[in-house]
Order: structure tokens, then C-alpha cells, then sequence
């Protein structure tokens, strides 16, 4: 069975153009080192909920979107491994929370094993 990264984010409308050319060059730099799969996904079709929403987790401010993203590996070994190519990647190095287009402290991500998992 595979593995899936997913990350939940707010990102000022005002910057999507900048977070759609950062979130480019993550899906090449995570696909050149193995990835099986990445996406990037702007709230589209998300209703406000009575209890909880994606809005809510991450705390969305006015003029401000929810991204939705994951990336795909064989196993968490192999997701490991990825990780470890893109952290040291050379690409990756004006990453850091200064240059993002967004709030990462209202990001929130994490590893998940399947429990149902089909392909076409």
C-alpha cells in the first residue's frame, strides 16, 4: 500500500499567483525525486460547517483561501526518502517561512496510511 502527505493551508487570494509558482516548483521538485503523485488544490466547492471546516483549521482571515495538497509514495520508507532528497535539494533553499506567500503557522500537514486504496 501506498503513503500520502497532505497539508492544509491559508493563502491570501492576493497571492495565489506567487503561491501557484511556489506550489510548481514543489511538484517538480517532489516528482524529480520519486513522488508517485502531487497536487495542489484552491477551495472551490468547501461550505462553511456549524462546527468545524477547513476555514476553521486554519484559521482563515478575510481575502484569504484554503489550499488543499498531497503527494503520493510508494510506502513511508519511500516517502522518507523523498523527503530527505527535498529537504536537501538546492531548489528547495529559498523555501523557508520568510518567503512564503502565505501564514505557515496556520499550515498544518501530516503522514497517512491507507486504509482503502484503488487505482484506475
Amino acid at each position: 500500500m501506498s503513503y500520502v502527505d497532505g497539508f492544509v493551508l491559508p493563502v491570501p487570494e492576493a497571492n495565489m499567483d506567487a503561491y501557484r509558482k511556489m506550489a510548481e516548483l514543489g511538484c517538480e521538485v517532489w516528482m524529480d525525486h520519486g513522488a508517485l503523485a502531487y497536487m495542489e488544490a484552491v477551495a472551490d466547492d468547501v461550505p462553511e460547517g456549524e462546527t468545524t471546516d477547513f476555514f476553521r483549521a486554519v484559521k482563515r482571515e478575510p481575502g484569504e483561501t484554503v489550499v488543499f495538497a498531497y503527494a503520493v509514495y510508494r510506502s513511508r520508507e519511500h516517502r522518507d526518502e523523498v523527503m530527505a532528497k527535498v529537504m536537501a535539494d538546492p531548489r528547495m533553499k529559498d523555501m523557508g517561512p520568510q518567503s512564503m506567500p502565505f501564514d505557515g503557522k496556520r499550515m498544518f500537514w501530516g503522514g497517512f496510511r491507507p486504509i482503502v486504496e484503488k487505482t484506475a
